[in-house]
């Protein structure tokens, strides 16, 4: 497992922290948590923009181009 620092405002903080009580876990967790949900959109962005462009070379091949 790695560590990662990194600086936040204050008050950015202040409301992780507030958000990771609030969920009973701790701080780390949450930004866990964080890190994998923008992991995940990333991942399916990449994926969707690939379909995309197999699905244009798909119809240019149906259109003999």
């Amino acid at each position: 497992m790695s560590t990662v620092t990194f600086r936040l405002p204050d008050d950015t903080c202040l409301r992780l922290k507030q958000l990771a009580s609030s969920r009973g876990i701790s701080l780390n967790k949450l930004l866990e948590e964080l890190c994998l949900v923008a992991i995940a959109a990333h991942d399916a962005e990449v994926r969707f923009g690939a379909l995309a462009v197999l699905d244009r070379l798909d119809a240019l091949d149906r259109a003999g181009i």
